[in-house]
This record gives structure tokens, C-alpha cells and sequence, in this order.
């Protein structure tokens, strides 16, 4: 976490209480609009989208389901992918996971990710990289909010939880209802009412699903 990351997500974002899940608190942005300007302007041409900097309704939704329902993963190592804020990761941490590794492509997120655990007392592993064409590593559950936001992306990281799965981690997802979500292949575990930037979303409540991915073909019992 360079210094520099440190200070821009400090300068930009304030900490307050997560809307859906106020056991946590994090560094979020009060101005979406300007922030996403900057980010993807002057700041760096290159740099993705300031995702770190607000509660997405998914991952919102995957914390507070994390949050009460610990034994999930308490006692185990979890791995947070496209952790933005560090949301889930926390969340995880604060249930009693053995070890919580959030994985992004964002040095910003990685700050925010290292600055929000430390605002709440919990230990989470903030690594900088793209590990979707790999596996899961050691990680005994994978958690990955909003992440069916692109065609994409999502081919991509469907694959990366089938493999996870596969390979006996079980894979939760929170989803808001996203264009790109494959709803066949996965059960569905909770629905939550989450309030949201209206900036962002053009609402300010979305209906937003837990999901549980199955290991075997659409349509396949679990």
C-alpha cells in the first residue's frame, strides 16, 4: 500500500457507518460523480472506475449475510474477490474467519481495503492483482460482491468460482439484480431491501439476492 494511494482515499473519502450493515464503517465517498471523474481523468487514464469508494448493493447485501450468519466462515480462510472497499472482507473478519484475503486490480482499492480493516480493528490480507485466470488458492470459502456488472467480467469470474467450487469452496455472491448474473447456476440464500446511492444506481433502495454457485451443470440439483 504505497502512500500516496493512503492519502488520495483518505483526501477523497470520509468514514461513516455502511448503510445496510453499520457494524462497519468505511471510507466512502460523499460526491460519486466527481470522484469518478478524477479517477479516471487527471488522477490516471489507465486507472479503473473508484469502486472502493461507496457500498455497492451487493456487497452490502454478502456482509450483512456474512454478519449474521458467522458460521459460514468463521474459523476459516476466505478469500473477498474484487473486494473494492474491503466490505465483505471485513465483514468476514469480524465473523471470526481464520484468515481474510481481499484480492483487486486497484492500488486504491488495496488502500482502502488496508485503511477500512484498520479503521475496524480486524486483520484483512489487501493484495494487488488479477488472479481470475487462476485458482482460488488455499481458501476454504469465496465471497465476491457485485461482480456481474459486464459481459465480460462475468464469463470471467464465473469461471474462477466454478473452479473454487469445484475444488470445495463453497462461492456466495451478492447481486443486485445485475444484466450479466448466470441466476441458473447458482440457489438463492436471502433477499435484502439495500439502500443505495441514488447517484449511482437511480434509485435509492435495490432489491439485492445472496447467492450459493453450484458446482454442476444449470439446472443440476445442488
Amino acid at each position: 500500500m504505497s502512500e500516496l494511494s493512503s492519502t488520495f482515499v483518505r483526501l477523497h473519502a470520509r468514514l461513516a457507518p455502511v448503510p445496510f450493515v453499520p457494524e462497519v464503517r468505511l471510507h466512502q465517498a460523499d460526491e460519486p460523480i466527481g470522484l469518478w471523474e478524477l479517477t479516471e481523468g487527471e488522477f490516471s487514464t489507465d486507472r479503473p472506475p473508484p469502486f472502493w469508494a461507496f457500498a455497492w448493493a451487493g456487497g452490502q447485501a454478502l456482509a450483512r449475510y456474512v454478519t449474521d450468519h458467522p458460521e459460514l466462515v468463521a474459523g476459516r480462510r476466505v478469500l473477498d474477490l474484487a473486494s473494492g472497499s474491503g466490505l465483505v472482507a471485513i465483514a468476514a473478519a469480524r465473523a471470526g474467519a481464520a484468515s481474510v484475503r481481499a484480492v483487486e486490480v486497484d492500488e486504491l482499492a488495496v488502500a482502502a481495503v488496508a485503511l477500512n480493516a484498520e479503521a475496524n480493528g480486524v486483520r484483512v490480507d489487501a493484495e494487488f492483482g488479477d488472479i481470475l485466470d487462476g485458482d482460488a488458492g488455499d481458501a476454504e470459502v469465496v465471497l465476491a460482491g457485485d461482480v456481474f456488472y459486464s459481459d465480460a467480467m462475468a464469463r470471467r469470474v464465473l469461471r474462477f468460482l466454478l473452479r473454487a467450487t469445484r475444488a470445495g469452496a463453497p462461492a456466495l455472491v451478492g447481486d443486485p439484480g445485475r444484466a450479466f448474473l448466470p441466476r441458473d447456476r447458482f440457489d438463492e440464500l436471502a433477499a435484502y431491501d439495500v439502500p443505495v446511492p441514488e447517484a449511482l444506481e437511480s434509485v435509492r433502495v435495490k432489491r439485492t439476492t445472496v447467492w450459493r454457485l453450484r458446482a454442476g451443470l444449470p439446472g443440476a440439483p445442488g
